[in-house]
């Protein structure tokens, strides 16, 4: 919580987003440490051997539904602090020219990039991780896939805490006023 006053600058607005912040972080950790669990990837179905689970962020749909939580409450949040004209004009700059309406356009894209950069980040991380695992694990089992497991362990600690702060700067600049 005080990370988050400090980042967002009031009491009032880190009480408001806190529980969105801890639940994508406590989410995406639980999700990361779950994925290390005996019953994923082992239990498989039919001739072709398909695991009947798999790690959650190792999927794109949920990585992907996440962002898409996260794009939509910061860009909410952008509106409802500083009202819908204040916060379009950060995306349509008709007085600063062809270079403000050129910036605006960049805007637009940067947005809608976040998308793209939330969900195949933590898929990224994740998905790299079990199939480093499972290459370790096919030439050295038991004895090299302790260590790989504890780094993986790290890993899904920070890309949730990665994910959770980048949600956190994001809506700081969603609702700063813009210059």
């Amino acid at each position: 919580l005080g990370m988050i006053e400090a980042t967002l600058g009031t009491r009032a607005l880190a009480v408001r987003y806190f529980p969105l912040i801890a639940t994508i972080f406590i989410f995406v950790l639980t999700a990361n440490m779950f994925a290390f669990l005996p019953i994923f990837d082992t239990l498989v179905v039919g001739e072709e051997r398909h695991a009947l689970f798999h790690a959650v962020n190792a999927d794109l749909n949920s990585t992907l539904a996440l962002a898409i939580i996260s794009f939509f409450v910061i860009e909410i949040s952008g509106i409802a602090t500083l009202g819908a004209l204040k916060y379009g004009g950060k995306f349509v700059n008709i007085r600063g020219g062809a270079i403000g309406f050129a910036v605006g356009l960049l805007e637009i894209v940067g947005n809608v990039a976040r998308l793209i950069s939330f969900s195949f980040r933590l898929f990224g991380a994740i998905f790299a991780g079990e199939v480093l695992l499972l290459v370790i694990a096919h030439f050295l089992p038991y004895i090299a896939s302790v260590p790989f497991m504890a780094f993986e362990a790290f890993i899904g600690l920070l890309q949730a805490a990665v994910f959770a702060i980048l949600t956190l700067a994001f809506i700081k600049i969603a609702i700063e006023e813009p210059h």
